[in-house]
């Protein structure tokens, strides 16, 4: 039985989790204020999606970062502040008109100087990066056109090193990912990543089921092995 997209009990455990795990910041608030205010879709991570992918980044000491997808910054602040000093993150974004909300929302955080937010195509991109023999990043979090999931997986897992984690949202689908005779290209680029990742002998992977004001959805996790 597939489970109800919400639920309002999910948003107030949210609520409750960042009400007592998060202090409160003005410049995160602003930057979806301004994505909102700017008309960019309503789909950033939340609040405690960001801490989480802010903390795994710390518990690795990554200090180089690839997100594939900026939308308006969101992600790319919480991940940016988990880079240590010298640190650089690489945001890919296919909407110059996504880059420009998140460039001024790094620059009001103070973060630009951490950030090259680089427009076009991810795929495109990925391969000039991969081509130029570009130094590997110790995490990677994947967060664009679902469809492209497996393309965008094969391409970064070549600039990544032994230990490095990549992170990939919106997995489950609200439970459609286990429906093999799905349609939606969403759902079919999801199980399309998910089998990349099961089936690359260089990385131990999981995935965890996930809850909250966004609806029900999940993230896949890999890190490097070989």
């Amino acid at each position: 039985m597939m489970l109800p997209m919400s639920d309002p009990s999910w948003t107030a455990v949210d609520e409750h989790l960042e009400a007592a795990l998060l202090p409160a910041d003005p410049e995160l608030d602003a930057a979806l204020a301004d994505a909102r205010a700017a008309g960019l879709p309503p789909i950033d991570v939340s609040p405690a999606q960001g801490a989480l992918l802010q903390v795994l980044a710390l518990a690795i000491g990554a200090s180089r970062v690839l997100e594939v997808g900026t939308l308006g910054g969101y992600s790319t602040m919480w991940l940016a502040r988990a880079l240590p000093a010298g640190g650089r993150l690489v945001s890919l974004e296919i909407e110059q008109r996504h880059a420009d909300v998140a460039g001024s929302n790094l620059r009001r955080a103070g973060l630009a100087g951490r950030v090259e937010i680089r427009v076009g195509p991810a795929a495109t991109s990925l391969e000039a990066m991969v081509a130029a023999g570009e130094e590997p990043f110790d995490f990677v979090f994947l967060d664009a056109d679902k469809p492209s999931n497996a393309l965008y997986y094969a391409l970064a897992r070549q600039l990544t090193r032994l230990g490095s984690v990549i992170v990939v949202d919106n997995v489950v689908r609200g439970g459609a990912v286990a429906d093999g005779d799905s349609t939606d290209p969403a759902v079919i680029g999801s199980r399309a990543v998910l089998e990349a990742m099961g089936s690359d002998a260089g990385v131990r992977a999981s995935a965890v089921q996930t809850v909250g004001r966004k609806g029900y959805d999940g993230f896949a996790v890999a890190v490097v092995t070989a």
